[in-house]
């Protein structure tokens, strides 16, 4: 993996892991782009560390390849009008890279706080270091329910027709990103 935290203006370089786990650079890069993004701080260069065919799922969504789930990552910002990072620690420096994260949301325009509570895992190429897939389960959980799966595909779909991505770094600069 050629880029470095510095490369891709990675904010969250400080990663707290677990007595007895350690990270390579490159696990260090992909888990300090991946609290950005939960942060509501993505940027097109972080992204860039993801596989073109990537998957991001979580309880509300499974979305699948880029024009799915950059948008997922840029929605934060729309949705809330705060993203505090409370806790993380990395748990496992294997394949998938694991870490406990507990962050706090508020809902823009309505001010609803909420708490999530998350263990996420992030797969990535060991050829490609690029990341392969993240996992964010609240609670520890992925719902498993075909009825809930829909709605999760529905979210998936929907998501890129409201939220824009950037097209390049001008773009994303001016949206306050990189």
């Amino acid at each position: 993996m050629a880029a470095s935290t510095s490369d891709l203006n990675i904010e969250n370089t400080n990663i707290k892991t677990s007595t007895g786990v350690s990270l390579s650079d490159q696990q260090r890069t992909l888990v300090g782009s991946v609290l950005d993004l939960f942060a509501g701080r993505p940027s097109l260069k972080k992204l860039q560390l993801w596989d073109d065919n990537g998957v991001f799922e979580d309880p509300i969504t499974k979305a699948e390849g880029r024009k799915q789930y950059e948008p997922q990552w840029y929605g934060l910002q729309a949705a809330f009008s705060e993203i505090e990072r409370l806790h993380h620690e990395v748990t496992s420096g294997g394949n998938p890279i694991s870490m406990d994260l507990r962050t706090r949301y508020v809902v823009k325009g309505i001010g609803k706080e909420q708490t999530i509570d998350s263990k996420v895992n992030i797969f990535f190429d060991k050829d490609t270091g690029k990341i392969t897939k993240v996992e964010d389960k609240w609670d520890g959980k992925l719902p498993d329910s075909s009825f809930t799966n829909i709605f999760r595909q529905l979210n998936s779909v929907t998501v890129p027709k409201l939220v824009g991505v950037p097209k390049n770094d001008e773009e994303d600069a001016a949206k306050g990103n990189q």
